[in-house]
């Protein structure tokens, strides 16, 4: 399982964990500054795949000169270069709730409340 943290970038959060969960086939899980990536069966993840998939995704938004990707062992950063966040141009982030058995994510607390019961029947 890697962390990815993401204080420097929230604004793009959603988008980025998209991306790279497809681009890597891994599972994500949302928390509140970081997102977590995880397989089914516990394989190994690459980093350095997840690495080249966050600078892609930098790179797509015209942003990869403005931020480092870093890795140390089961976490990677997402720090600003020049002390710079991304900001969104009024758009409003949308808290999302995120199954910790499954990845499912959705906007409504009720909904994962009733999601997670599923997994104890």
């Amino acid at each position: 399982m890697l962390t990815v943290d993401c204080k420097d970038v929230l604004a793009i959060q959603n988008d980025l964990v998209v991306f790279v969960s497809d681009e890597i086939a891994a599972i994500p899980t949302l928390k509140n500054h970081q997102f977590t990536l995880s397989t089914l069966d516990d394989d190994y993840i690459d980093t350095e795949k997840v690495v080249s998939a966050i600078k892609q995704f930098l790179e797509s938004i015209g942003e990869e000169k403005n931020f480092a990707v870093i890795s140390n062992a089961d976490l990677i950063s997402i720090k600003s270069v020049f002390g710079n966040s991304i900001e969104k141009e009024s758009v409003n982030q949308v808290e999302m709730f995120s199954c910790s058995h499954c990845g499912f994510v959705t906007q409504y607390q009720i909904e994962l409340d009733v999601h997670m019961r599923i997994h104890y029947l």
